[in-house]
């Protein structure tokens, strides 16, 4: 038999952790009481207790990205970990570090929330309502949303609220809701999206000096009028500019399709795009006939033979190589696209001794590049069954046991 026993008001926060990871283990596994009544009535107690322990997590999370802790661990972001390490859906990563960002600016959702008295949906829309508002607007902001709160208004209402929150405060105040805006000094450019009823989409941002002069430079040339006949105004060019771009404007898409050459002759056998997916042998046919085919010679075991031993950095050819062996970045549980990460020599590179061989290649995001050539100890590289490599990343040299306590312990009666 097993049993928790612990000191609530003497218990290290490990020790707190532990029992609560021990009991939360054994609830998983126990079925339900037959009663509907009592399960309605331990479900909200089990919802209130798991939404202190969210404000438990989100100032444990708190410390470890103002502290860059992540980085020692081989990963680039408080998100990333918040992804890879505890699997969590993107959307979910992004509201409990806003939470975690936006605890300290919100002293009274904070308290509350700790104390049980409101919910990890009401923090959750708060923080995200005041995550872009100067310290002022944000204190205004907490009063006005847990006002609404109080009287009883659903998240959703809240939430609906806290998009416009800006626009009420600047109302509350008789300020102009331009000067608000110009007041809130951003270093970075952010850009929000909304769907419409009817399928369009509302954008609604702001650009750093740095972003606005590549939007300016890029967009410019083409949101000019076609000619002395084109009517629409520049709002208009605008957005057809920027829907070319993000189109690829006259620039030729790039797909690459992988097929052995007897399908191009005219055999029956699937060819496959980078990301697995089958297109029929027609179909792969019929593609061709309209592109630039380019073969890929693989040597014995699929590997594709190499290219030269003096170049250091990867030819074009290569590249497209690499985009179809490696769809993501080669460090296991980083999500970046290979098509957006760099060119990495597995051994390093140096003249004579490392050639750039296609063999000897890889694709490993910026990040995760500059890491490896910084910290070469802490990344295990092997290799799987198809000649893929693989980058996994170690704990740091000096990690010890308590980097990383049991999830789950046996406490003694």
């Amino acid at each position: 038999m097993r049993s928790v026993t612990v000191d609530l008001d003497e218990a290290s926060t490990a020790q707190l952790v532990g029992a609560a990871a021990a009991i939360a283990a054994q609830l998983a596994g126990r079925t339900p009481p037959e009663s509907a009544a009592a399960c309605m009535e331990l479900t909200e107690t089990l919802a209130a207790a798991a939404d202190q322990l969210e404000s438990a997590m989100a100032g444990l999370i708190e410390r470890v990205d103002a502290a860059g802790e992540m980085r020692r661990w081989g990963l680039p972001s408080t998100q990333a970990w918040l992804r890879s390490r505890l699997g969590m859906r993107d959307s979910r990563a992004k509201e409990r570090l806003t939470l975690a960002r936006q605890r300290h600016r919100l002293p009274e959702v904070t308290a509350r929330w700790a104390a049980g008295s409101l919910s990890s949906g009401y923090a959750a829309t708060i923080a995200g309502s005041v995550a872009r508002l100067n310290d002022q607007d944000c204190s205004a902001a907490e009063e006005i949303l847990l006002g609404m709160v109080d009287e009883g208004f659903a998240a959703g209402k809240v939430a609906a609220f806290g998009r416009r929150i800006g626009d009420v405060i600047a109302e509350r105040d008789g300020t102009d809701k331009a000067d608000a805006d110009s007041r809130r000094g951003y270093e970075r450019s952010w850009i929000t999206s909304t769907r419409s009823l009817d399928g369009g989409r509302y954008v609604k941002g702001w650009l750093n000096p740095e972003d606005a002069a590549i939007w300016d430079g890029t967009l410019g040339p083409l949101a000019k009028p076609a000619g002395e006949d084109d009517r629409r105004d520049l709002p208009e060019r605008t957005a057809a500019a920027l829907s070319s771009v993000l189109s690829g404007g006259h620039k030729a898409t790039k797909v690459t399709v992988i097929c052995d050459l007897d399908t191009l002759t005219g055999g029956q056998a699937p060819a496959r795009l980078t990301d697995g997916t089958p297109i029929p042998a027609a179909q792969a046919r019929r593609i061709a006939l309209s592109a630039g085919v380019s073969p890929l010679l693989l040597g014995r075991g699929h590997l594709p033979l190499y290219l030269g031993y003096r170049e250091r950095f990867a030819s074009p050819g290569q590249r497209r190589v690499l985009e179809t062996l490696y769809p993501t970045c080669a460090v296991q549980g980083c999500e970046v696209p290979g098509t957006l990460c760099e060119v990495d020599h597995v051994n390093g590179w140096a003249l004579g001794h490392s050639p750039t061989d296609i063999d000897r290649l890889t694709l490993a995001c910026g990040w995760h590049n500059r890491f490896k050539h910084t910290n070469a100890e802490q990344v295990h590289i092997a290799r799987n069954a198809d000649g893929r490599y693989i980058y996994r990343v170690l704990p740091p040299p000096d990690a010890t046991a308590a980097d990383h306590p049991p999830t789950e312990l046996d406490w003694a009666a």
